[in-house]
């Protein structure tokens, strides 16, 4: 295919577009009309009266920086962004936002303390600029390729929802089944330790980490609500001798305590050797009693849980949590027919979940292809 970009002119950004300061629109000052308020990484409220014209580029100054919003109508963005609408460019705005999206904006932080994206080093970056019919086609291209992306994405948040539905539907009313109540302490494995965090202090140095061993579990591996590698880290053998009463094992349920606090997962079968760090609280559960799965979505998805969490002194989420706070949670417990049913029955989702997640893991990168491609000039 004949490559289109030996005629198009390579610009800076700053010569194509301006990045216009959003304003500041506190929360109670919102009026909830059907004007979005976009932040810097989506949507944050709605309100009666906008600052842009049609649709909007809007751009994370602080926070999450460089993150990339297409707004189709009219909207407010807040003091934290950036935005670019047809008065700040003469480029098609669909093709820009797909363009800034690939440049790397996130990574041009110059703010030590709080993340922040200077414009004047967004304008330095340099891009190939088509024919304005051109960046309609490209954009063109483009979205139709992102539908179909955003579709598998609504598919799988669809199954999210199944879940809980399921779950609200086999457990919802604890007092109406006569279930007893009890507290996480009570559930768990009668062994020392069923309920620990990682070690502390001088016991586990960032500088002990090594290249391959022993697995060390942290809040990577949990914030998605569901178990995940992420950062991979290891410590050796010889460490991990003085350190085993800290081991995770397959169907113990982990809990963030620190940073990004109440994300809860539970441990897979296919779990090598590994501890969890001070970040995660672990629970093995009598399982006589509570399936891991159970303990998962109640924790997450139960009123009587949350209302707990919320209640406690340092129950807010984004407070903390500690051990003392999950010993003393309340739960019910339903038969143990009735939770494996539901263990059955959410494993089942699960399945197509990740059908779901390969198909748009591929999606991903086939967009990508295709998006370096159009602005290559070779589509």
């Amino acid at each position: 295919m004949k490559n289109l970009s030996t005629s198009w002119a390579e610009v800076s950004l700053g010569e194509i577009c301006e990045f216009k300061y959003g304003k500041s629109l506190p929360e109670l000052k919102r009026t909830g009309g059907n004007i979005p308020v976009f932040g810097s990484n989506g949507i944050i409220g709605q309100h009666n009266e906008a600052i842009t014209d049609g649709s909007t580029i809007v751009i994370g100054r602080k926070g999450s920086l460089g993150e990339v919003n297409f707004s189709n109508v009219s909207c407010w963005p807040i003091d934290t962004t950036y935005y670019i609408d047809k008065s700040a460019t003469d480029t098609e705005l669909k093709w820009l936002a797909y363009q800034l999206s690939g440049l790397g904006l996130t990574k041009l932080n110059k703010a030590a303390a709080v993340p922040g994206l200077n414009r004047e080093d967004a304008y330095r970056q340099r891009l190939l600029l088509p024919p304005l019919e051109e960046q309609k086609r490209i954009a063109e291209v483009l979205d139709r390729a992102e539908e179909i992306r955003s579709k598998r994405r609504e598919a799988i948040a669809q199954l999210d929802f199944l879940t809980q539905a399921i779950f609200i539907e086999m457990f919802g009313d604890p007092v109406l089944n006569g279930w007893a109540m009890e507290t996480i302490a009570e559930i768990v494995h009668p062994s020392n330790g069923s309920i620990r965090t990682g070690p502390f202090g001088s016991q586990l140095l960032h500088s002990e980490f090594v290249e391959e061993g022993v697995a060390v579990l942290g809040i990577d591996n949990a914030v998605a609500n569901e178990f995940r590698w992420g950062e991979r880290r290891f410590i050796s053998e010889l460490k991990y001798r003085g350190l085993k009463r800290y081991t995770v094992s397959p169907g113990d349920v982990i809990i963030t305590i620190m940073g990004t606090c109440g994300r809860c997962a539970v441990v897979p079968d296919s779990i090598p050797v590994a501890i969890n760090t001070k970040h995660l609280c672990c629970i093995t559960l009598n399982q006589d009693k509570c399936l891991p799965r159970f303990l998962h979505a109640y924790f997450l998805l139960h009123p009587i849980a949350r209302q707990y969490l919320n209640q406690t002194e340092k129950g807010a989420i984004m407070a903390g949590l500690n051990m003392g706070i999950i010993k003393s949670m309340p739960i019910f417990i339903p038969p143990l027919s009735l939770q494996k049913e539901f263990a059955h029955r959410v494993e089942a989702v699960e399945k197509l979940k990740a059908a779901h997640r390969a198909s748009l893991s591929e999606l991903d990168a086939l967009f990508a292809s295709l998006q370096h491609r159009a602005f290559r000039g070779e589509l």
